[in-house]
């Protein structure tokens, strides 16, 4: 194993550790396993880059290129001068939400690790160096991450605002620390506390997809933010102030580097200075039941799982054969329970949602307003939703329980056209319809009524680029291949050839609008278009390709 860096900084504390009763060689074996384990995962934000070939290396204090590259968005905001309640906040702000999702993500699995409970505790290894070695493991990742997301705006506030603003920026930034670490692990308890393992796995799991899409669409409000910051440079406090955390730590800026000492200052910097002490307090008293509660997440979930009506109800009404609603309520299961699709997958329900709205976004700055859009043709951003079943199609194909694919040779099925029909179906009504359908009553908000004809034209569109999505892509058995092989390079190509041809459907939707009556024959076309293409889709040739993909199972 490595000889961490962090390591040899903490031999240097030896004594000191020593005297609070810890085995400290004991305590640097266990610390230097945990960063060696940590060098081998994957950050969520890489994740969907992840190949069955890589094997990283490192420890937590290595530096990641993209929390890098968010930490240098900080600058701008430290080197302007002037209203530092505002332009702080959003810094404290930004850090903060980078900074919890992230630890949220990717180490939560550390802190409510039950393995090493199995292993460790039943070692002749006292309870004082356990916990002590968790403790100082958290803090060694926090300070890691820390350092890379607010490093350059640290070290840049010390030349661009002096000695006073840069001892103020650290001790924020350990107040936050300690704020993030003891929130998310009092939240941990509540949810303990409150609910079985199973539920307080499902939330981490989607805090990760927030944090994908958060990080994959950010950039898009960078440049407003900063313009809103340089803008704005009056500060009246109001009651809901006290209620922000980012402001709490900004409010030691305006009140000695700002010069603006008033009461309300004075007590947000209060607030940001007794807050998180008093929260380090409570977690150091429920430590013990901390510890007791994560006993849960070793507990199945026992009751309030879906009973499977509803799939059940769609089946019988969608479905033509016995054996298509099988797969429909398999399908309807697995993409609703498997937490890796959902990891990989709903991150695209993410984009596919914001997304459009983004172009709006642009379109309304650029003709001049949110008035204006309803005269406009900014409402075909819908076809962005596309790009949820080029994903969804593709990941239908992986399972982390793939092994488990063996049932389908020692079923009596017929593999073909009624697998795969009802595979496509449960994607499209679980996913894609009600992605479509938020939308939908967004759009029409906001361009009016007359563009619900349009809507339907579009959803005519994207249910037969479903169909060309399905196949397009290679056929294979759901859920019988592993994760590792979505990275195929014969993928890539086909995810291009795919975005062209949603583009295409945009265009000759635009064009349709361009010719009398030219709507409603563009929607006969795609309403027959539908009708042949779901025929034919599921032909022979689906017929022989998972024939094919079954044999290799």
């Amino acid at each position: 194993m490595n000889d961490f860096y962090s390591l040899k900084l903490l031999d240097r504390m030896e004594g000191l550790i020593r005297r609070t009763g810890v085995d400290y060689r004991t305590l640097r074996l266990i610390l230097q396993t945990k960063l060696t384990m940590d060098g081998r995962r994957t950050p969520t934000v890489m994740a969907a880059n992840r190949k069955d070939t890589e094997a990283s290396s490192g420890s937590p204090l290595r530096v990641h290129w993209i929390y890098l590259l968010f930490g240098l968005v900080l600058i701008p905001f430290v080197v302007v001068k002037g209203s530092y309640i505002f332009t702080m906040g959003l810094t404290f702000g930004l850090l903060m939400f980078l900074i919890s999702t992230t630890l949220i993500s990717d180490f939560s699995a550390v802190m409510l690790d039950l393995r090493e409970k199995n292993i460790l505790h039943t070692k002749p290894i006292d309870k004082r160096t356990l916990n002590m070695a968790k403790s100082i493991h958290i803090l060694l990742y926090l300070m890691s991450l820390t350092l890379t997301i607010a490093g350059p705006s640290l070290l840049v506030s010390l030349f661009s605002q002096g000695v006073v603003f840069f001892l103020l920026y650290g001790a924020g930034i350990i107040l936050l620390d300690c704020f993030i670490l003891v929130f998310t692990a009092l939240c941990y308890l509540v949810i303990l506390r409150l609910f079985d393992g199973e539920k307080l796995k499902d939330i981490i799991n989607y805090v990760q997809i927030v944090l994908t899409v958060g990080l994959t669409v950010g950039y898009q409000f960078v440049s407003r933010l900063v313009s809103f910051s340089l803008l704005d440079t009056s500060f009246t406090p109001d009651w809901w102030y006290y209620a922000i955390p980012p402001v709490w730590f900004a409010a030691p800026f305006e009140w000695f580097v700002g010069g603006n000492g008033n009461a309300a200052t004075t007590a947000l910097t209060l607030l940001a200075l007794a807050v998180p002490l008093l929260l380090l307090a409570a977690y150091i008293r429920l430590m013990p039941m901390f510890e007791r509660s994560l006993q849960k997440l070793a507990a199945e979930e026992a009751g309030g799982r879906d009973n499977g009506v509803l799939a059940r109800r769609l089946s019988a009404f969608f479905c033509q054969n016995r054996q298509e609603a099988t797969f429909f309520r398999f399908t309807w299961s697995m993409m609703k329970n498997e937490r890796d699709f959902k990891l990989r997958t709903y991150p695209t329900v993410g984009l596919s949602m914001a997304l459009p709205f983004i172009f709006i976004l642009n379109i309304a700055q650029g003709s001049g307003g949110v008035s204006s859009l309803k005269s406009s043709p900014g409402y075909l951003a819908i076809y962005g939703t596309a790009l949820l079943m080029m994903t969804v199609v593709q990941m239908l194909r992986y399972s982390v329980s793939y092994k488990g694919a063996w049932i389908y040779k020692a079923l009596p099925l017929q593999p073909g056209a009624l697998i795969s029909r009802g595979v496509l179906k449960a994607a499209v009504l679980r996913l894609l319809l009600p992605v479509f359908a938020v939308e939908a009553v967004i759009f029409t908000v906001l361009f009016g009524p007359r563009i619900i004809p349009e809507l339907g034209t579009a959803l005519l569109a994207l249910l037969l680029y479903s169909v060309i999505c399905w196949r397009i892509f290679p056929q294979a058995l759901p859920f019988a291949e592993k994760y590792e092989q979505a990275s195929r390079k014969e993928f890539t190509g086909i995810s291009f050839l795919l975005l062209f041809i949603m583009f295409g459907f945009g265009l000759l939707h635009y064009l349709s609008t361009r010719i009398p009556a030219g709507i409603v024959i563009y929607s006969v076309i795609l309403a027959a278009a539908n009708v042949w293409g779901w025929r034919s889709a599921f032909g022979n040739k689906t017929l022989q390709g998972e024939r094919a993909a079954g044999a290799g199972v």
